[in-house]
Parts: C-alpha cells; sequence; structure tokens
C-alpha cells in the first residue's frame, strides 16, 4: 500500500504544472458558468453544476449572495471567483502569478 501511495504521489509531483494549469481553468470556467448561471438565469446553486462539462467532479460551487459572485474550487488544489457587475456580466477574478 505504501508502495502505491509513493508512486501516486510522485506521479502528481512529476505532472505538478499541468495539474495545477487544468485545475485552474476548470475553476474558472466553474465560477463563470456557475455565475452566470445562478445571477443572470436566476438558478439556484445546486442546479447550476448541470451545466459542467464532463471531468468537473471535483469541482465545488459556493454562493455569495451579498457580493454576488460564486466561487468554484478543487479543495487544496485551485480556486476562482467570478463577480456578477451590472452591465458586464459575470467577470472573473484576475489570476495570480
Amino acid at each position: 500500500m505504501l508502495v502505491v501511495a509513493l508512486l501516486a504521489g510522485g506521479a502528481v509531483y512529476a505532472n505538478r504544472a499541468e495539474i495545477g494549469g487544468l485545475s485552474r481553468t476548470g475553476t474558472a470556467y466553474g465560477a463563470h458558468i456557475g455565475c452566470s448561471c445562478r445571477y443572470i438565469a436566476g438558478r439556484s446553486i445546486d442546479d447550476c453544476v448541470r451545466d459542467f462539462e464532463p471531468g468537473m467532479e471535483l469541482v465545488r460551487l459556493s454562493d455569495d449572495e451579498e457580493a454576488r459572485s460564486v466561487t468554484a474550487s478543487i479543495p487544496l488544489v485551485a480556486s476562482q471567483t467570478a463577480i456578477f457587475r451590472e452591465g458586464q456580466g459575470c467577470v472573473l477574478e484576475p489570476w495570480e502569478g
């Protein structure tokens, strides 16, 4: 069992740049789709995950009604927030380098 865990950890470490990039892209997409679904279409946040593409099962959505924003995250890996702005729609927060 320890050998399997070490091999899995090594594979994740070796591919960390690709995993990070895909995670960041997936959470950005999720935040934008979730924000549009919630604040433009007026659907519940629980219903918005139905709009996700296959492969996005790890992405979780949280809604901040006061800020009119949706945050998508892959726990301990990546997170992105989209904010609804009148006249502009849902806008992603800038990515940090």
